[in-house]
C-alpha cells in the first residue's frame, strides 16, 4: 500500500514575504501537495497577483492578507482574518526579511536596528500570534523559520554583519520554540538557504567577484536554482515529520560543510 507522506491537503498554510523570490516558490511547493496558501506580504497588490497565479496553476483555495511583520497589531489582525476565513492555520512559513550590506565600521545604529526588527523580532511576532490563535487550542502545528547559511557561519566577502547577528537570532529562537512547545504538538525547524536569486541578492550575485567566490566556497560550484528549496519546505511541513524539531537545515550547496 503506498502512502503520500507530503500530502497537505486540508492544510492551511501561512506564508510570509510571498510578494516574490523564494516566499513564491515556498508557495507553490505546499500548494503543490494540495494545501490552502495564504500568502503575506506589505504589497497588496503583488500578493494578490501571487494567490490568482496559485490558485490557478493548482486549484488550491488561496488567501492574500497584508501583512507588516514589525508591527504587532498589524499581525494580530491578519492572523484573525485567516482565522475567520479557513478557521485553522497548520503551517507556517516565516520567510519575510530584509538584509543590510556594508562593512561592519560603517553600519549605522538605524541599520542593525532594522534589520532585528524585520528579521528576527518580525519572525518571532509572527510565530507567537499564529501559535496563539491558532496552533496552540489545535494541540498542531509546522512552524519553518527561513534562517541562512550566514545564521550558522561569518562570511568574509560581504559585510552583512547585522544579518549574520539576525538570522543567528532566527537559528536559535527556532530551538527555543521547539523546546517550549514540542510537547504541545508543535514542531520549529528551520531551513538556511545558501546563495539563491532574488530581488535582494540579483546584483551582488551576478557581479563577478561573488560568482568567483561561490566556485571557491561553495562545493557544487554553483548558486542555488529555483525550486531547490521546495523539498525542505515539504518536508518540514509534512504532518509525518512528527519528531523532527528543532533543527536547521542548510540548503546552501555544501558552503556549510567547508
Amino acid at each position: 500500500m503506498q502512502k503520500n507522506y507530503f500530502d497537505l491537503t486540508d492544510r492551511v498554510a501561512v506564508v510570509t514575504g510571498a510578494s516574490g523570490g523564494l516566499g513564491v516558490q515556498m508557495a507553490k511547493a505546499l500548494a503543490s501537495q494540495n494545501a490552502t496558501i495564504v500568502v503575506m506580504a506589505r504589497r497588496q497588490e503583488k500578493i494578490d497577483a501571487v494567490a490568482k497565479e496559485i490558485a490557478d496553476e493548482f486549484g488550491v483555495p488561496t488567501a492574500a492578507v497584508r501583512v507588516d511583520i514589525t508591527d504587532t497589531e498589524i499581525v494580530e489582525q491578519a492572523v484573525k482574518t485567516v482565522m475567520d476565513k479557513f478557521g485553522r492555520i497548520d503551517i507556517l512559513v516565516n520567510n519575510a526579511g530584509t538584509g543590510a550590506v556594508a562593512p561592519a565600521e560603517e553600519i549605522t545604529d538605524a541599520q542593525f536596528a532594522n534589520e532585528m526588527d524585520i528579521d528576527l523580532f518580525g519572525t518571532f511576532k509572527m510565530a507567537r500570534e499564529v501559535a496563539k490563535q491558532a496552533m496552540l487550542p489545535a494541540g498542531y502545528g509546522r512552524i519553518i523559520n527561513i534562517a541562512s547559511m550566514y545564521g550558522l557561519v561569518g562570511n568574509k566577502a560581504l559585510g552583512s554583519a547585522p544579518y549574520h547577528a539576525a538570522k543567528g537570532g532566527v537559528v536559535n529562537l527556532t530551538r527555543a520554540l521547539a523546546g517550549e512547545w514540542g510537547k504541545k504538538g508543535i514542531t520549529a525547524n528551520a531551513i538556511c538557504p545558501g546563495y539563491f536569486y532574488t530581488d535582494l541578492t540579483r546584483e551582488t550575485l551576478d557581479s563577478e567577484f561573488f560568482q568567483e567566490n561561490a566556485r571557491w566556497m561553495i562545493p557544487m560550484e554553483r548558486y542555488g536554482h529555483e525550486g531547490e528549496l521546495d523539498t525542505a519546505a515539504i518536508f518540514l511541513a509534512s504532518p509525518a515529520s512528527t519528531y523532527v524539531n528543532g533543527i536547521m537545515v542548510p540548503v546552501d550547496g555544501g558552503y556549510t560543510a567547508i
